[in-house]
């Protein structure tokens, strides 16, 4: 996949990581490669001034916010799950673009009153081991990643955890062979929440065979607008 394959996006755009730094090197170098300005923030106030939001990976969400007491979870930080979801009410509510991954497919998805399975049985074929897990997906016909990716493609994962109950106007547009869902859209908010790590799948010689990570990228950045998209 070569840059000009990419959807058309804005490079003056700004991007806001909600996140520690020290968790979010890969996110802020992916976006970099995008060409676009990003900055990892734990401060609401700035936010204004952004135009797009990243909620990106990193430990479990505290089970009380899907009202459940802890089954499995583990290395919860209650102070940045509230950062989260406060910094995605302020997007939704603004209609500013939002793309969630992995635990921030999980944010998104326990703000619209969805849940968290808190161990998958299926774990051992997702979660991270010294890498990546590579695994097969299916994408709903007619989706963005269907149009991005096609029917059926390979991901990467590093998680134990998944979607429960779908939230309120959520829609899966892609599932695992396992039935793990890996990737939702909002039927009116301009967001998108993928279980898998586009941000890692930027190199082709590391995984030829799994998807460009920089496609959901472009797409994503394209729905700033103004773009000719």
């Amino acid at each position: 996949m070569t840059q000009s394959n990419l959807l058309p996006y804005r490079h003056d755009l700004r991007v806001a990581i909600v996140g520690r730094v020290k968790d979010t090197v890969n996110y802020e170098k992916a976006l970099t490669d995008m060409g676009i300005t990003s900055q990892t923030i734990m401060d609401l106030g700035p936010l204004l001034g952004y135009d797009a939001l990243v909620l990106p990976g990193g430990g479990d969400i505290t089970p009380a916010f899907f009202g459940q007491k802890n089954q499995g979870s583990r290395n919860i930080d209650t102070e940045l799950d509230i950062i989260q979801l406060q910094a995605l009410d302020l997007f939704v509510r603004q209609g500013r673009p939002v793309l969630g991954i992995c635990k921030g497919l999980q944010i998104i998805n326990v703000y619209f009153q969805g849940t968290v399975i808190q161990d998958l049985p299926q774990a051992p074929i997702h979660a991270w081991d010294d890498g990546d897990k590579f695994h097969s997906t299916s994408c709903v016909p007619g989706s963005i990643l269907s149009r991005l990716y096609g029917d059926q493609c390979i991901v990467n994962s590093a998680h134990h955890q998944g979607l429960g109950n779908l939230g309120h106007g959520l829609r899966i547009i892609q599932t695992s062979e396992d039935d793990v869902v890996e990737g939702i859209v909002h039927y009116v908010v301009p967001l998108i929440g993928v279980q898998w790590h586009p941000e890692r799948l930027f190199d082709r010689s590391v995984s030829p065979q799994a998807v460009d990570g920089r496609l959901l990228f472009s797409y994503f950045l394209s729905l700033c607008g103004d773009a000719g998209v």
